[in-house]
């Protein structure tokens, strides 16, 4: 995956726009990035270890750093810094961002969490 040409974090810091050299642009909301997290304090080590992370809707983007010519680091308001967002991966969550938002809606509402 090439890297993007863009990355812009929005004035109020809670959206990270993403714009690729083809000119696909997506608008990926900061609550959206901190509860996909690549981290594995997100993901866990393997599927059945991942987590639902709660309590996030006010969640912002501190800073963005690049790592190596293949991703970004992005840290949160809340301190969380350990997920690399791979060019790749940043690109999947622009295509499949509404699957992945209602699947996230879905578990908080099983488990009987709150975006709150």
């Amino acid at each position: 995956m090439t890297a993007p040409k863009e990355l812009r974090v929005s004035k109020d810091r809670k959206t990270l726009t993403v714009t690729f050299p083809d000119h696909e642009a997506f608008d990926l909301p900061a609550e959206f990035l901190r509860v996909v997290s690549p981290s594995a304090e997100v993901q866990g080590h393997s599927p059945e270890q991942r987590v639902t992370v709660p309590g996030k809707r006010s969640v912002a983007i501190l800073k963005i750093e690049p790592v190596g010519n293949y991703a970004v680091r992005i840290t949160f308001d809340d301190m969380h810094d350990t997920g690399i967002f791979t060019w790749t991966y940043l690109h999947t969550l622009g295509h499949e961002r509404d699957e992945r938002w209602n699947a996230y809606l879905a578990e908080l509402a099983e488990k009987g969490l709150s975006r709150d």
